[in-house]
This record gives structure tokens, C-alpha cells and sequence, in this order.
């Protein structure tokens, strides 16, 4: 039986105000209290860049920042890539979306995860130089970050739970 293998990855910028909401919530994440056969890894890229970092894993949990119309900035929202929409880095521009790579990679037989959840954050600011979250951001950073400890602990415990059963 294979064993499964569970990625937190951060993605983002640590230099453009909110866009490191990703890392530092991995960053600290890292430092609570979650199982030890989690991983917890930073990048700053996407597209295909991603499918070297994520292969090998049986499922991720992808942190990134995210803009919609009319959100506020904390909000936390946790999608898969059935309902994906875009954050910042998971959609690139200047490269295939992390989707699309996804696909590719399983055509080139990459061992790629089966499940895949994205933890978008809320972002006001990500085109001002700074290591330090925008204010609106840094006001809820303790509320987020306790939601998605919260969210990866429930998440963890349903599939040991599912395991035993």
C-alpha cells in the first residue's frame, strides 16, 4: 500500500505587502500543533514551475492570495480545483495555470496528488514593496491564520478517521 504523503505549500511573494500571506501563514503554521507526517514547503512560482514541488504527494493544501470583486480583505476561502476561480499564483500569466500543469503532468506520468484543496486569503495590497501585511490584512492575521489551523485539523482528522473506519 502506498503511503500518503500531505503538502502545506505557501505561495507568494515575502516582499509585496499581502501577496507573502501565503508563506507566513506556512511559516506558522509549521510552528503549531500538526501532525508530523504534514510537510510544509514555500515557493514563489506557479504553472509548471508547481509540479516538480508537488509531486510525490498524495494531497496538498495550497495557500495563496486572492483578489475577487468586492471581497474583503481576511476573508479565507477554501476551494478545489472544481470550483477554482484564480488566485494569484496558482494562475499565471506569464505561464500555464497550475491547473493545465496539473493535466500535462499527468500525461507526462508525473506522481501527482489525487486531492488537491486551495486556501485563498483575502488580499488588499500586492504591488507596494514591503515585508509587512497590509493593515486591513494584519488587523484579522490572528482570525485567519486560527481558521486555517482550524480548517487543516479538521481536515486531517476526518481522513485519519475515514482511514480507521
Amino acid at each position: 500500500m502506498k503511503t500518503e504523503k500531505t503538502l502545506v505549500l505557501g505561495i507568494g511573494n515575502d516582499i509585496l505587502t499581502d501577496d507573502g500571506i501565503g508563506p507566513k501563514l506556512v511559516r506558522d503554521l509549521g510552528r503549531m500543533d500538526i501532525p508530523a507526517e504534514i510537510t510544509f514547503n514555500i515557493a514563489s512560482v506557479g504553472g509548471l514551475e508547481l509540479l516538480e514541488t508537488v509531486s510525490g504527494y498524495t494531497r496538498i493544501f495550497i495557500v495563496d492570495a486572492i483578489r475577487t470583486q468586492g471581497g474583503r480583505p481576511g476573508n479565507v476561502y477554501f476551494l478545489s480545483p472544481d470550483d477554482f476561480r484564480q488566485t494569484m499564483h496558482i494562475s499565471n500569466l506569464h505561464d500555464i495555470s497550475f491547473l493545465t500543469a496539473l493535466k500535462l503532468g499527468n500525461k507526462l506520468d508525473y506522481e501527482l496528488p489525487s486531492e488537491i484543496i486551495i486556501i485563498a486569503v483575502e488580499i488588499a495590497e500586492d504591488l507596494e514593496f514591503s515585508e509587512e501585511l497590509s493593515p486591513a490584512l494584519q488587523k484579522r492575521y490572528p482570525e485567519i491564520l486560527s481558521k486555517v489551523h482550524n480548517f487543516l485539523l479538521e481536515a486531517l482528522m476526518y481522513r485519519h478517521q475515514a482511514a480507521a473506519n
